[in-house]
């Protein structure tokens, strides 16, 4: 149903007119900077096969190297919040995409090792990659509510968020040119040389609104007045001033506050869908589909491709929705809702014969992921001033949870059934269960103000 009375600091934002368009060009670092951060994950699957052949690895030893990285990734996320609250995107950010760049590149230098040693040395570096990683898309949450108004933030986050397939897209091939021309250690040398350059592109380009040498007082204007928290990183040096926030209470209050809850599970249960096509899927088109493993990884880039249109279009919808007047409650639920249902057709792949069928409904899956993959964007709406970094983490968290629980939960099923279909069931079940948590949980969305948690100002 849409509103009567659309809400005030959209309806002023309008009134405004941005002299420049410096937030885009932020954004587009986001999305480079994303883009790469993974292609790095991706950089231990492409190589997988020539690591394994090369060390003589079991799968249960690729098993743990494989896991590594969420490990670490999940256990970080609340640390990586904090960061991002006491020091600011800006520094937290870089030091982040210069550590997990560096770590990638030394990847390569295992090859200097043999047996046992090789693999904990593996381990160990997809651990520390992790780890370095886990502030990234809270610190994409951050700038992205630092720099646009609320009716552009569906977009600006479905944008970064897409950044994921594009790196599918675009980096597989590259990786796997570099791995059969170069030999394994190439990818980690070359995409670990990547990053570290792209570091400190980072810190002569990113700066808070309020900082930024180019940004016009039209522009600032247009990004306060339609809700962008433009102060967020106002302090111009590496340490900020700490945030007025006891860290354990803050913890618990957003645990407790059932709307963000919400949200946290359905993340929770998207990221799931998202898992099971990283790791299940070309198994499922060998296993199941019976291709062949060249047609498999071809056809495995297609559900990429179709979720970073989805994602495109989600984010589009739900801006186009708020600058309609809707309020920000049904702008968000309903391409999140939509989606899922779309993602829940996968299911009918267990009735259907025809491969390319298959394939077609598939990406129509994705698509619809990608169109519901919008929490990032409510994470910007609702999360705290005082602890978006925080908020941020908590929602990662949750999410990547699923890196864990996806690959073993549908490994149990094929040992139990030795069929994909109860896999597809289950996937199909957790985007349902999305549907649920933000149609009956989340209620109306709407930024977070703490009460119990907020410490005494420290005395200066």
């Amino acid at each position: 149903m849409q509103n009567t009375t659309t809400t005030a600091a959209p309806a002023a934002a309008a009134a405004v007119k941005p002299a420049t368009r410096t937030r885009w060009a932020i954004l587009a670092i986001l999305f480079i900077v994303t883009t790469v951060n993974y292609a790095d994950r991706a950089s231990i699957s492409i190589a997988g096969p020539e690591i394994r052949k090369v060390f003589g690895l079991s799968a249960v030893e690729m098993g743990f190297v494989f896991s590594a990285f969420s490990w670490s990734y999940v256990l970080a996320q609340l640390p990586g919040g904090w960061l991002l609250d006491r020091f600011g995107s800006k520094i937290t950010y870089f030091f982040s995409i210069f550590l997990w760049s560096l770590f990638t590149m030394l990847t390569g230098t295992v090859g200097f090792f043999t047996g046992g040693a090789a693999v904990m040395a593996m381990f160990v570096l997809r651990l520390v990659v992790g780890a370095a990683e886990a502030p990234s898309f809270p610190g994409n949450s951050r700038i992205t509510s630092a720099w646009f108004p609320t009716h552009e933030r569906g977009l600006a986050s479905a944008l970064f968020n897409s950044a994921q397939y594009f790196a599918t897209v675009l980096f597989a091939p590259i990786m796997g040119w570099l791995v059969h021309s170069f030999g394994w250690q190439s990818v980690f040398y070359v995409m670990g040389a990547i990053g570290i350059a792209l570091s400190f592109v980072w810190l002569k380009t990113i700066y808070g609104p309020k900082d930024h040498p180019s940004l016009s007082a039209g522009e600032l204007a247009y990004i306060e007045q339609g809700g962008g928290l433009v102060d967020l990183d106002r302090a111009k040096g590496a340490v900020r001033a700490a945030p007025a926030v006891d860290t354990a209470a803050c913890f618990k209050e957003l645990l407790s506050n059932r709307m963000l809850l919400g949200v946290y599970i359905g993340q929770y249960c998207i990221n799931t869908l998202t898992y099971f096509f990283l790791t299940w899927f070309p198994v499922y088109l060998v296993q199941e589909r019976h291709m062949t493993i060249l047609k498999a990884g071809f056809v495995a880039s297609l559900p990429a491709i179709a979720g970073f249109l989805g994602g495109v279009t989600g984010g589009w919808l739900s801006d186009r929705l708020a600058k309609s007047g809707y309020s920000l409650s049904v702008s968000r639920k309903v391409p999140i809702v939509t989606g899922m249902l779309l993602s829940m057709s996968m299911i009918a792949c267990n009735y259907i014969q025809t491969d390319a069928l298959v394939v077609a409904v598939m990406a129509l899956a994705f698509f619809g992921k990608g169109v519901g993959a919008l929490g990032w964007a409510v994470v910007s709406d609702t999360s705290p001033k005082e602890a978006g970094g925080l908020s941020g983490a908590l929602f990662n968290m949750f999410g990547n949870v699923a890196g864990i629980t996806t690959p073993i939960v549908i490994g149990y099923i094929l040992q139990a059934t030795g069929s994909f279909a109860g896999a597809l069931v289950f996937v199909g079940a957790n985007a349902a269960v999305t549907i649920f948590c933000y149609v009956f949980i989340v209620g109306d969305i709407k930024r977070v103000k703490l009460v119990k948690s907020l410490a005494p100002a420290p005395v200066k």
